[in-house]
């Protein structure tokens, strides 16, 4: 028996997992958790609300070029140390951005925040992937699943209770006491296997690693401003979309090249692990996206507060909280590629129900939508995430724990802005179809028109009865809008759920080419 095959972690397993996933959440957490907030911090430092969303996009920024380069960081640094830095350096910025006294001290600490953030996330996956044999990972991906989907989920909803009933820097001050024990409790309880320990820096790729940085972080830009900014009509996203295309294309084509690469692309050669990363990737395509769509429309089209937008997610966020050790364990009993198509298809129904939103669609109704929407995500992301591990050796689970990680925080940010775009273009589509019938000739809007008018009554009344069937007609054009946004996440599952026939079979008993290590 070899060396590997006697290492046992220094605490319980469990234990240890608890403790690396409650900072990761926090961490995932503040993706979302400043949405809503974004008016109040504008208003608090004399700021623009465009001006504000640099809050938001800072943070992405930092964290999408750090997410790729962190299995080559932990390597470089041990995963421990590096794992301690990331917390030590969150939680220091998190306290900065609660004292900030100017927006662009803000963003300033926003942009550490993600640097230091995006290490976690996939440093967690491979400590996790360690202490775990692989027949047992399925209900601990489970506790992963709660991190990674659960959070962004309930975020909006924390975030809008703190900045209603204290202040928006308490969104950013409640991570600290949680990075402060996360930071004595790893210290204590995680050790580094011998091939997790630091190989120091024998050489930098500085040409893949500067490609790399420049290329993720022009994309980010373009997608987070790029709806903003009217996309392609923009010369400020030309170049940033022209920058960021050149270097990602240069950036993999010499990664490849490369013998020890900050970013191990050729993982994606095994079957399991690419079309893993391209289930994760829609899979943030489509949580993100709904995420951030339905807070939208019941703000904009239902008169919904903050607080109240983000109480229609969280019961969503419950239900998946209460749905993973489920699915965790029947992930070692069924096929993984079974209950991919499962979760696949009830997003699919969720999304198709959300379509039937009417003028008339009350609280609970949302409530039920958004819990139908998301019900299938654990179905979805823990088979995903024991799939994509099975064939990996363990010396490879800090590089491809960050491959991993960056395909679902891509698809995120891709998902916010292409739903984003897709809602204010079909917007203008229905409008215009709508407008064609509101003319002299049309019997019926004339009839309404004058019924309207009677409603009113007194001088004017013809005036007042326009405006108030304009505001019909952009509302009702603004819904159709969300239908077809709904319609096209629902055939994004759907199309996912049939090509689950093409994943690879596992079988759920197996232990996977590394038993013997654990």
């Amino acid at each position: 028996m070899n060396a590997a095959a006697t290492e046992k972690p220094a605490a319980n397993p469990w234990l240890v997992a608890i403790v690396v996933s409650v900072v990761t959440f926090m961490e995932v957490l503040d993706t979302t958790i400043t949405n809503v907030s974004l008016s109040h911090i504008a208003g608090s430092m004399a700021a623009t609300q465009e001006e504000s969303t640099w809050v938001l996009t800072s943070y992405l920024i930092a964290n999408g070029i750090v997410l790729p380069i962190s299995g080559w960081l932990s390597d470089v640094m041990g995963r421990k140390r590096f794992f301690l830095t990331c917390i030590a350096g969150f939680t220091l910025a998190s306290f900065a951005c609660g004292v900030a006294g100017s927006l662009e001290m803000l963003i300033a600490f926003r942009l550490l925040q993600g640097f230091a953030g995006g290490g976690l996330q996939p440093t967690q996956q491979a400590i996790i992937l360690d202490i775990f044999p692989p027949e047992k990972r399925g209900m601990v991906f489970g506790l992963t699943g709660v991190t990674l989907i659960a959070a962004p989920i309930i975020g909006p909803t924390l975030g809008g209770w703190i900045t209603d009933n204290f202040s928006w820097r308490w969104i950013f001050f409640i991570n600290v006491p949680v990075g402060a024990v996360a930071l004595l409790m790893v210290s204590r309880l995680v050790q580094d296997p011998p091939h997790a320990k630091a190989t120091g820096v024998k050489s930098i790729d500085y040409i893949g690693l500067s490609l790399l940085v420049l290329g993720l972080g022009c994309l980010q830009v373009v997608l987070d401003k790029g709806q903003q900014e009217d996309w392609f009509d923009s010369n400020f996203i030309r170049l940033f979309a022209a920058v960021s295309a050149t270097a990602l294309t240069a950036a993999v084509l010499w990664l490849l090249r490369q013998k020890n690469p900050v970013v191990e692309l050729r993982l994606l050669k095994d079957r399991a692990f690419g079309m893993a990363c391209a289930l994760i990737f829609f899979t943030g395509f489509v949580l993100y996206g709904s995420s951030a769509l339905l807070p939208l429309l019941v703000q904009s089209q239902f008169g919904y507060d903050a607080t109240l937008a983000g109480l229609v997610l969280s019961p969503g966020g419950v239900a998946v909280i209460v749905l993973m050790p489920l699915s965790g364990r029947l992930v070692s009993r069924v096929q993984a590629r079974w209950l991919i198509g499962i979760g696949l298809s009830l997003c699919a129904t969720g999304m198709w129900l959300t379509m039937q939103v009417t003028p008339q669609t009350n609280y609970a109704s949302f409530v039920w939508m958004r819990i139908v929407q998301v019900v299938g995500l654990p179905f979805l992301f823990v088979p995903t995430s024991t799939l994509a591990f099975f064939h990996i050796r363990k010396e490879q689970n800090n590089k491809a724990s960050a491959l991993y990680a960056m395909s679902r925080n891509l698809g995120g940010s891709v998902g916010i802005a292409i739903m984003a775009t897709y809602v204010s273009r079909h917007q203008q589509i229905h409008q215009a179809y709508l407008s064609g019938h509101l003319g002299a000739a049309d019997p019926v809007y004339q009839q309404r028109l004058r019924e309207t008018a009677q409603g009113i009554g007194g001088p004017g009344a013809t005036a007042s009865a326009l405006g108030h069937l304009y505001r019909e007609l952009l509302n009702q054009a603004t819904i159709l809008a969300y239908h077809d946004a709904f319609m096209l996440l629902s055939l994004i599952m759907a199309a996912g759920a049939a090509c689950t026939l093409l994943l690879p079979a596992n079988r759920p008993k197996a232990a996977g080419p590394e038993t013997t290590a654990h």
